[in-house]
């Protein structure tokens, strides 16, 4: 083989060798900052365990905020229809965040308690995320789903 050949041949192998790398990070950063959303009832049973970080979604269970008077440190429970997971969180909550009202907490399990690095409050009385929404019609599969919840389904 000549030496320009030779050159060539080295030349498109490492370009196609940088590309198989650049491709291989990519499909591993984007398997890391994936996090999946789950209602208290699927991570008591059981689904959510093979993740490490994961999205807990639901409402605030009335009466169950617990603020520390020495710390930012605030634990509350979150319920679905069939479950409920208590929480713990550090760091100041967004300003809508209150008693019956909808939450997801990104973190991770501690045992049998949830601890939330993130906590996002809805925005207003209708808002719900899709994937919220969805996990929620699929733990109330069998009794009756709010009419609006039909309608932005369909509209989708």
């Amino acid at each position: 083989m000549n030496p320009t050949r030779q050159r060539r041949l080295t030349i498109i192998i490492a370009i196609l060798a940088a590309v198989i790398v650049a491709a291989a990070l990519v499909v591993y950063a984007l398997q890391q900052n994936m996090n999946y959303l789950f209602t208290p009832s699927q991570v008591q049973a059981g689904e959510a365990t093979s993740y490490k970080n994961f999205r807990l979604g639901g409402m605030v269970k009335a009466g169950s905020i617990q603020r520390s008077n020495d710390s930012l440190k605030v634990t509350f429970t979150v319920v679905d229809a069939s479950g409920a997971m208590p929480v713990e969180y550090t760091g100041i909550l967004p300003d809508l965040f209150r008693e019956n009202q909808s939450v997801i907490a990104t973190g991770h399990m501690d045992g049998a308690r949830f601890v939330a690095a993130e906590v996002l409050a809805k925005h207003d009385e209708t808002y719900m995320p899709k994937e919220l929404k969805d996990a929620m019609a699929k733990a109330h599969t069998g009794k009756r789903i709010d009419e609006a919840a039909n309608q932005d389904k369909q509209q989708l």
